[in-house]
């Protein structure tokens, strides 16, 4: 990457930044009260709140205007527009939280270019959390370094594990028998974005999802690329248009969980 690129690419962060913080705080604005989801079901556990389409609504109109040039897509919109840098959004990642009135959803802003994640950035505004990431910058939670968890041992692990309608009930019932097997501490809590950040950040060891979609992780992938973290290669094959299988993990851990759960890492 030129000198120019890197510096283009870091004023793109800053803005991308500023415009989730931002959006995240309108997110909050329109959350709903705790009780009963507040929102309309688009398929099994698939919720749209009012907040889905007003963040990426502002989202979109915002890049356009700063980066005209860059293509744009977002999970209720699909692909906008064209360029060779490409925005992926999820205005709301856990949706089916934030119908609830709970704390743990995310604005999620990720830059792609073809097959690379270049920059990623999660803001979680009920938690008051930003992380974000630059390629070849590091990555950070409000401003200060995160890295994967050095954990090497499955019986003290933590792994978190995500749940689509696409993939069968039996697919999973097999994944969670292979982590518990392991001994590992088994947990799911409902925004794959949010887990994903927290593998990056070492509060937990793993995140297995069977599939997952592009604005789901297109951040989250800047995000631990830059910590350090062992992740499959969900841009390969139809990742881009169709999503893929994730596992992220601490480094140590990564082929033990292979092993056990016969999750493909490559």
């Amino acid at each position: 990457m030129t000198a120019f690129a890197s510096t283009a690419l870091a004023r793109r962060l800053d803005t991308a930044v500023q415009l989730a913080e931002e959006a995240g705080r309108l997110a909050l604005r329109l959350r709903p009260p705790p009780g009963a989801p507040v929102a309309t079901l688009k398929g099994a556990q698939d919720w749209l709140t009012e907040a889905d389409g007003a963040v990426e609504e502002f989202l979109s109109r915002q890049l356009a205007e700063r980066f005209p040039e860059d293509g744009f897509q977002g999970e209720e919109t699909g692909r906008a527009r064209s360029g060779t840098l490409r925005w992926v959004v999820d205005p709301i990642d856990g949706t089916s939280n934030y119908a609830r009135g709970s704390a743990r959803f995310c604005v999620s802003l990720g830059l792609i270019e073809d097959r690379t994640p270049l920059l990623g950035v999660l803001v979680a505004p009920a938690m008051g959390e930003t992380f974000a990431a630059r390629r070849g910058a590091g990555a950070t939670l409000n401003g200060a370094p995160i890295r994967a968890a050095a954990t090497t041992d499955l019986s003290r692990a933590m792994v978190e594990c995500g749940w689509s309608p696409r993939r069968p009930n039996g697919a999973y019932f097999r994944l969670v028998e292979g982590v518990m097997g392991t001994g590992a501490m088994l947990r799911a809590g409902g925004s794959g974005a949010l887990g994903l950040a927290d593998v990056a950040a070492g509060r937990i060891d793993a995140y297995i999802e069977l599939h997952i979609n592009l604005w789901d992780v297109a951040a989250a992938l800047a995000i631990l690329q830059e910590a350090g973290a062992t992740v499959s290669p969900f841009l390969d094959g139809n990742g881009l248009a169709e999503g893929n299988p994730i596992m992220a993990a601490a480094p140590g851990i990564a082929e033990g969980l292979v092993v056990a759960t016969g999750f493909p890492l490559a």
